[in-house]
């Protein structure tokens, strides 16, 4: 892209953060390590460490928060210790190297780079031929941006796609004229205007699609930023007004930015803005989320490079004050511009100042939530979205999800294509975990992830609502196991395979049964759970397990509840051997009664032989017996209304304990 200030380019970008939490340190530190507050995960990841609480994980991404913040010594030290962990991801050899290589070690730097390549690592072959900052190719190791098909590009330059509504308004050079061709001398292209489009037309796009009203001139017009409610728009242009084109002392015809009303369709009343110059640029509108401020790009006077991130607030009668400057953090003695801001209000910009793969790249500023909010820092946002040429114009679209950006790469149909993306955000395994008797949070309930391999991945405990929260890789399949000392172990299998990208969380609620010693059931019932006297001579009491259910007219074990069968059996054949116990099989009232005393009996019968067939001694199973719709445990009598979820409440098979030891 060679483009200068005659050139008008807008730059957006969009990442989602998750929201903050206070469920759960490790939680805590996670979120806001998401959020790019990586001082403060610092902190919460070393009192992790300090606890000893899942510490190869707390080290791993204390490493990364270093890494991200420019401190190559401190990253290298925490890696050191992470690349000596069992069962580290492989990305960790290739993230020590470039931390090495941020303090110059060199030598080692090439060790633990080999070491990443030997273990089936990727590396491109001029990874080490430039001197690229480690934190950008740290940065960079997760991709979360795919790329997707942009059908609107031209041979020409085309970039700045902004999403409202359902219409795709962008940028390009593409209008080659009918009669005499005016060009634009420096790439010899036809000149910038604003185009509008359907976001899933097929059609292609010609001079017929370009915005209605008076936003295009004979020069240089777009890109575009638009209010929340669609009625005004933000848009750069040459100094171009009431058919005159206003040069500077050097000869140079500026940029600035107009302000448009949409009035009957058409986008009428251009305005000049006061914070416009004959003597500078001013271009690249961006709104921030209640449209009370509008950042710019400038090289007016106080501009520290050769262009600066400015902002200014608008006030709600329309006037523009309090221009300010947004800083060394953000500006370089080099250029910036293009900025954008997400609804989270973090600032979004391109640079060729800060190191970056190429050209121009795009960053993410960070913020100092301790220092009232203030920028604290800069991070690239690595691949796909930048690469070794210029990228720049990157938008999410308001689902989070989707979205575009502009780059000059090889590959492309024009000097510069837009490009479109999906993202595909992380994804967690969360629940609560219950006490299956009295329905209460189980805390400090150890939560294990297994993979499919049975490699344990990662533990935490439940916090004070029984709540937990795991990070997970996409497309894998896990295992997860709560347990605790006074309850029996539960778990569930599941996957993360075919989960739509918009969803970032899997739920995996988990039941744990107390385990019902004899010799404190009396202690058990001053917690008002639910056992019944047996035989008070012996004081042993009865109690339920987890019930299973059946299918409307079925008998057969469902899988899921299989699961729930199979931790019956292990109770019985390994943790008591002795223990006996009654299945008592229901029906829902839908249904003769004689027929359903039948279908009970089947449930009885099939729970029954599902038990022995996993190992459990026949004679250890007291009695399995059906009682058809007699004793449902709510309202849903014959000819009472119910829900379809309330009759499955009495498609059921119960548990009971008779004897311990």
């Amino acid at each position: 892209m060679k483009q200068t200030k005659y050139i008008l380019v807008v730059l957006t970008i969009f990442i989602s953060f998750p929201l903050f939490s206070q469920q759960g340190k490790q939680k805590r530190a996670d979120t806001l390590f998401n959020k790019f507050s990586f001082v403060k995960a610092a902190k919460v990841y070393r009192e992790l460490i300090d606890k000893n609480y899942n510490r190869d994980y707390a080290t791993r991404k204390l490493a990364d928060c270093y890494a991200y913040l420019r401190d190559p010594r401190n990253a290298a030290r925490y890696y050191k210790t992470a690349v000596k962990q069992k069962n580290v991801p492989v990305e960790y050899y290739y993230k020590y190297a470039q931390a090495l290589r941020g303090i110059k070690k060199y030598d080692e730097s090439q060790e633990w780079l080999k070491r990443y390549k030997d273990s089936g690592g990727v590396v491109n072959a001029n990874d080490f031929s430039k001197d690229v900052n480690f934190i950008t190719s740290v940065f960079g190791a997760d991709q979360q941006y795919f790329l997707d098909r942009f059908r609107f590009n031209s041979k020409f330059s085309d970039f700045g796609a902004f999403q409202q509504n359902d219409k795709v308004y962008f940028t390009s050079a593409r209008d080659e004229g009918v009669g005499v061709k005016r060009l634009y001398g420096w790439n010899e292209q036809p000149f910038l205007d604003v185009y509008v489009a359907d976001v899933n037309s097929k059609k292609n796009v010609d001079y017929s699609a370009k915005v209605k009203g008076d936003i295009n001139s004979i020069y240089h017009d777009g890109p575009v930023t638009i209010t929340k409610d669609g009625k005004t728009m933000y848009f750069s242009r040459n100094n171009f007004t009431k058919n005159s084109e206003i040069k500077d002392k050097n000869g140079l015809t500026n940029m600035k930015i107009y302000r448009a009303t949409l009035i009957d369709g058409e986008w009428k009343n251009i305005e000049d803005l006061p914070i416009n110059g004959d003597e500078f640029s001013t271009q690249h509108p961006a709104l921030n989320v209640d449209d009370s401020k509008l950042y710019f790009t400038s090289d007016r006077p106080g501009t520290k490079g050769g262009s600066d991130i400015w902002v200014v607030d608008i006030f709600p009668d329309g006037s523009l004050r309090n221009i300010k400057n947004m800083g060394a953090v953000v500006n370089t003695e080099s250029a910036e511009g293009f900025p954008f801001i997400n609804n989270e209000n973090v600032l979004f910009f391109s640079s060729d100042g800060h190191t970056g793969l190429g050209l121009l790249d795009i960053f993410a500023t960070i913020k100092d939530e301790e220092n009232n909010n203030e920028i604290s820092s800069v991070i690239n946002v690595g691949v796909p979205v930048n690469s070794n040429a210029d990228d720049f114009s990157f938008s999410m679209n308001p689902d989070g999800i989707t979205g575009y950006f502009a780059s000059n790469r090889r590959g492309g149909r024009g000097s510069d294509d837009i490009y479109a993306y999906h993202r595909v955000p992380i994804l967690n395994v969360e629940g609560v975990v219950t006490d299956a008797i009295n329905g209460n949070p189980v805390k400090g309930a150890k939560i294990t992830l297994f993979d499919d391999k049975g490699n344990q991945i990662a533990f935490m405990e439940t916090d004070e609502n029984g709540f937990y929260q795991i990070n997970i890789d996409r497309n894998q399949d896990f295992k997860i196991v709560a347990s605790q000392d006074k309850y029996i172990d539960d778990y569930r299998t599941f996957n993360s395979k075919k989960i739509q990208t918009e969803l970032t969380s899997i739920a995996a609620n988990l039941l744990l049964n107390p385990i019902p010693n004899v010799a404190k059931l009396a202690d058990l019932n001053n917690k008002n759970l639910d056992y019944e006297n047996v035989n008070d001579s012996t004081a042993i009491k009865q109690a339920k397990l987890n019930p299973i259910y059946f299918k409307f007219e079925k008998y057969n074990i469902q899988p899921q509840y299989a699961l729930e069968l199979d931790k019956i059996v292990k109770l019985m054949t390994v943790d008591y051997p002795e223990m006996a116990i009654k299945i008592e099989a229901h029906t829902d009232s839908r249904g003769p009664k004689e027929y359903n005393k039948f279908l009970s009996e089947n449930r009885a019968k099939s729970t029954y032989n599902y038990l022995i067939s996993q190992g459990v001694n026949p004679e250890n199973i007291v009695e399995y017996k059906g009682y058809g719709e007699e004793k449902l445990i709510n309202e849903c009598a014959d000819g009472v209304s119910c829900s379809k979820e309330k009759h499955q409440l009495n498609r059921r098979t119960e548990f009971v304990v008779v004897k311990m030891e």
